[in-house]
């Protein structure tokens, strides 16, 4: 991979390539293919708006990541939400209801977004939203999830709601995606990607990346495990250090340029593959895609933030529109700075500048 390595359009050959497969595979899985033909031509139209609203001032990302919960089963070793408080064992009251996470959708679709990507705490622990998001057929949302919510009943949504993707989480082999997330998670990853292939389902697969897994995830035999069992997709997202003692773990420009030329033969390797890999390719492609560059986040109470890494929102959906969000002080502030551009030890510039974005802030609320 190069320095014109163009991340959207990366993206978009990637949706194309899925979609050609399917065309393809009609007579093992017709409905898949139908699918993936609407969503492709969905996907156009929402280009086109958001093209149309570039034109008159507005910018418009292509997707959002919407955290629909605050609640988890898993204590995952250094997770980035539980060291904010982000993420509890259990949701507290004050959440987006299912019918307000509904309107955040439908205006998403209006404005041209195509993928919202849904993520917590446990997204499938709200399976009010993830039925909710299974109706907007013209929308593609990838679910992040750690597959202990699963039964025949979700395994009946997915087929029937061919635009919710599965993403499973895991580290890496058994020993490493064990020993972050809980004994047995592995297998039983395994087991589901094994039951996804077989029912025909499209799904993809997230990575954290550390100093101690980079060669293994980054490994041609990583690849042929998850390829072999019917992966269409793999998100690499570089570790974020949350205190001193875990700044080791943060890739830094050695590992960055390593995973770079990793993928690069990977994705030769792979064609069909779709590798993406955050905050490499952002780099690739002009630099942080955070505060509505290229997308933001809705955290389970409706604030609108930077990014998932990045908690400080000043402006929240459930008061105002996804629109007015989008034009927020703090994501305009953001933009038209400096502080998405600069380089960072580990997975997020906005983090590392958190004591600026802060100050930001508190001086965009003085003024108010």
């Amino acid at each position: 991979m190069n320095e014109t390595f163009d991340l959207e359009a990366h993206i978009a050959r990637g949706v194309e390539r899925i979609v050609s497969d399917a065309l393809r595979a009609t007579v093992r899985d017709p409905r898949e293919s139908l699918f993936l033909a609407k969503f492709a031509a969905a996907s156009r139209k929402a280009t086109k708006t958001r093209q149309r609203l570039a034109e008159q001032g507005e910018h418009v990302p292509s997707f959002l990541i919407a955290s629909i919960t605050s609640a988890c089963n898993l204590h995952c070793a250094g997770c980035y939400s539980r060291c904010t408080e982000a993420t509890t064992d259990c949701a507290p009251v004050r959440q987006l209801t299912g019918e307000d996470w509904t309107a955040v959708f439908r205006e998403a679709e209006s404005l041209g977004v195509s993928f919202i990507l849904l993520a917590g705490g446990e997204p499938m622990l709200r399976r009010d939203v993830i039925e909710a998001a299974g109706e907007r057929q013209n929308l593609l949302f990838p679910i992040f999830n750690n597959w202990t919510f699963f039964g025949e009943r979700d395994w009946q949504l997915l087929d029937r709601c061919r635009n919710l993707i599965p993403v499973l989480s895991l580290e890496g082999g058994r020993e490493r995606t064990d020993a972050r997330r809980g004994a047995g998670i592995y297998d039983r990853l395994l087991h589901n990607m094994e039951e996804l292939q077989k029912r025909g389902l499209l799904f993809g697969a997230s990575v954290t990346v550390t100093t101690e897994n980079l060669a293994e995830v980054t490994s041609v035999e990583f690849l042929k495990t998850l390829t072999e069992r019917g992966c269409k997709l793999v998100i690499y997202v570089e570790y974020v250090p949350m205190s001193a003692d875990t700044l080791r773990l943060a890739p830094g420009e050695p590992e960055r340029r390593a995973m770079t030329a990793a993928l690069a033969e990977l994705r030769a390797l792979w064609p069909d593959l779709i590798l993406l890999s955050f905050p490499g390719d952002e780099r690739a492609d002009g630099g942080c895609m955070a505060a509505g560059r290229g997308f933001i986040h809705i955290n389970s109470h409706g604030g609108a933030e930077p990014c998932p890494f990045s908690p400080y929102s000043d402006i929240n959906v459930k008061d105002t529109s996804l629109r007015e969000a989008l034009r927020s002080p703090l994501f305009r502030a953001l933009r038209e700075g400096d502080f998405l551009d600069d380089e960072h030890v580990g997975g997020c510039v906005l983090f590392e500048k958190r004591e600026q974005v802060e100050a930001l802030l508190s001086a965009g609320k003085a003024a108010q």
